[in-house]
């Protein structure tokens, strides 16, 4: 099969691919079409089926297989799929390996890589803590390896939030040679739980959409419940420590509005919010950026607020 990210400006196109997420829409002129988003396990693309009524246009849903007919075009800096035609795949017809998107960098390596940060760390609750989720719970493991970071936006592919957590504690670490005065262990500790709702928030893969824990509470307090449940567990587990690494995690997204319920009040939860906010903005950019083919300004971003400039990737 022909991958998405191979696809260019001109190509035909003619293979199965997941359908990620459909919705019925009407043009201006009162005409229905559909959105479609399209995808395989290098990632995602937009297409259009401008005559969904039309002979060649079978019925599907959200996550069947189907093969699609049509061509790529260039839509605002973004290449999108008009589609022709579209036919229900049957099992045995695809491999569903090639249609979930997958971290380019090794998943193990990472996790040892990440397990080396929890081997460092001088304090011992944290270090029980720690070792208690991610060296001694395989379901956990199993389950925090394969979970996306993302619906949307950034690291939304199996091992993102594994990638997206290990990039953070590298800043955060990196933080910790700088500025003296953070203690390492907290923030280290904080870094690798701030995430760890997400494993509940969102279902696994190919739905990767939020679940109804996720819905009604989302990850951050999803992530500080997880916490203070394996707390309760440890005997000693000092009550300052405990409301210190719960306060990092409720506070990591920096303001109200972007849904922390406290803002950060101590130099470890600055620190975290910082480094998450940074590795999500840079992968976000990145993935704009290995999306086009553009080149130049590339239009107004909501999610940076601003006109982005485009680069060529190699």
């Amino acid at each position: 099969m022909k991958y998405i990210k191979d696809y260019k400006e001109g190509d035909r196109v003619f293979d199965i691919y997941l359908c990620k997420h459909k919705q019925s829409a009407v043009t201006k002129n009162g005409k229905p079409y559909e959105n479609v988003i399209l995808q395989d396990r290098t990632g995602t693309i937009d297409a259009k089926v401008w005559e969904p009524n039309s002979a060649g246009i079978a019925e599907y849903d959200t996550l069947d297989y189907i093969e699609v007919y049509g061509e790529v075009n260039n839509f605002q800096g973004a290449l999108q799929i008009n589609v022709k035609r579209i036919r229900v795949c049957q099992e045995g017809e695809y491999d569903p390996a090639d249609y979930l998107p997958v971290s380019s960098k090794d998943i193990e390596g990472m996790y040892k890589e990440l397990l080396g940060y929890i081997d460092s760390m001088q304090n011992r609750y944290l270090k029980m803590l720690l070792e208690d989720m991610f060296k001694k719970d395989e379901k956990f493991i199993q389950t925090f390896k394969k979970s996306s970071a993302a619906k949307t936006v950034h690291h939304g592919f199996i091992g993102g939030l594994l990638e997206h957590t290990l990039s953070v504690t590298k800043l955060c670490d990196f933080y910790c040679k700088s500025y003296p005065l953070l203690n390492r262990d907290l923030l280290l500790a904080a870094a690798i739980c701030h995430d760890i709702g997400k494993t509940k928030e969102l279902s696994s893969f190919p739905e990767n959409d939020y679940t109804d824990e996720g819905q009604f509470l989302g990850h951050i307090i999803i992530g500080c419940e997880m916490v203070g449940e394996r707390i309760r567990n440890i005997d000693g587990f000092p009550t300052i420590l405990a409301n210190e690494l719960k306060h990092c995690i409720l506070s990591h997204h920096g303001e109200l509005e972007y849904g922390s319920p406290k803002k950060p009040a101590i130099m470890e939860a600055v620190a975290l919010n910082f480094a998450d906010n940074t590795d999500a903005k840079m992968q976000t950019f990145t993935e704009i950026l290995s999306n086009t083919t553009e080149t130049g300004w590339l239009g107004y971003n909501r999610l940076f607020e601003s006109n982005l400039m485009g680069t060529k990737m190699e």
